[in-house]
């Protein structure tokens, strides 16, 4: 028989606290039944999870490795949950949606929330990820639906068009090239630069642009998202690189200066992609047909 899942969770808690009692309290259950639980779990698995101490409790070797499995459980059952919640609330259920940081930054909050006020049967699930993640997890089926930069490899997948955004360079007001009419790319690359980390597609296209321009990409520091570059610029440790919405929302707000590189491969064009051999679900076609019908209303507006 296959443990209960309020004993795993018993167990994980009272992992993560270092204390049975503290676990206790947190289920409102006695002590000695937490013990009881804790006791049939190292009965099942037929070996000692937890030591036990006068200073709480510390896991064995066993207890670590389950405690891995535990947290995936624990959290595929409260989207199970989740998920049974909304078709018993008369929900279609939930789509899976990836973007990556500059779809989460500009156009998409405003595109979903539309959608979510035409269709309420359907809740969205939304996750920020680099690109080529969210490539991964929609071949692995484990999204609905991807936002991802032009530029990756989209081999399996059907893609269309978003939106667009450009590249742009946030400074300090007193910045040297703050203070000029216009500049650029090239003559960015004489100042010490502040980005994102290697593994965006963002990175990727500069670093190329760089090579292209037979100048160094001055890295002085890499960071995991667009606030923390702005913040790293307003610090005075050099200019950033960033799309124009994204750092004119946060930069601005800073006291920042932000301009857009002039050069034609600086605006990047954004596709919405889902597995091409998925299965049939109208929700998905639903949301599909809306952010399309956006993106071509965007086009034609521009």
């Amino acid at each position: 028989m296959l443990p209960d899942i309020d004993s795993i969770a018993l167990f994980v808690l009272a992992a993560e606290q270092r204390s049975l009692t503290k676990a206790a309290d947190a289920y409102h259950i006695g002590l000695a039944a937490a013990s009881r639980r804790i006791a049939l779990l190292e009965h099942r698995f037929r070996t000692a999870l937890l030591e036990r101490s006068p200073r709480g409790v510390e896991l064995t070797p066993a207890g670590t490795a389950l405690l891995v499995h535990a947290k995936v459980m624990l959290v595929l059952m409260n989207q199970m949950q989740a998920e049974m919640s909304d078709f018993a609330a008369g929900r279609r259920g939930a789509l899976r949606i990836l973007a990556n940081t500059s779809a989460m930054t500009e156009s998409l909050p405003d595109d979903l929330s539309n959608y979510a006020r035409a269709h309420p049967d359907v809740r969205l699930v939304v996750e920020e990820r680099w690109s080529a993640e969210i490539v991964k997890a929609l071949l692995a089926a484990d999204a609905d639906i991807g936002i991802v930069v032009e530029g990756i490899r989209v081999e399996g997948l059907d893609v269309f068009p978003y939106r667009t955004d450009r590249l742009a360079v946030v400074m300090p007001a007193r910045h040297e090239l703050a203070l000029r009419e216009g500049f650029r790319f090239l003559e960015v690359l004489d100042h010490d630069i502040i980005a994102l980390e290697g593994g965006s597609s963002m990175m990727r296209l500069l670093a190329e642009q760089a090579v292209v321009a037979e100048k160094m990409l001055q890295l002085r520091i890499q960071v995991r998202s667009f606030e923390a570059v702005c913040k790293m610029v307003k610090a005075g440790l050099g200019i950033g690189l960033l799309p124009f919405q994204a750092a004119r929302t946060m930069g601005e707000g800073m006291g920042l200066v932000v301009r857009p590189l002039p050069e034609d491969w600086a605006e990047r064009k954004m596709l919405v992609c889902v597995r091409r051999d998925r299965s049939v679900n109208s929700s998905v076609a639903s949301l599909l047909e809306h952010l399309t019908a956006v993106a071509s209303a965007a086009g034609s507006e521009a």
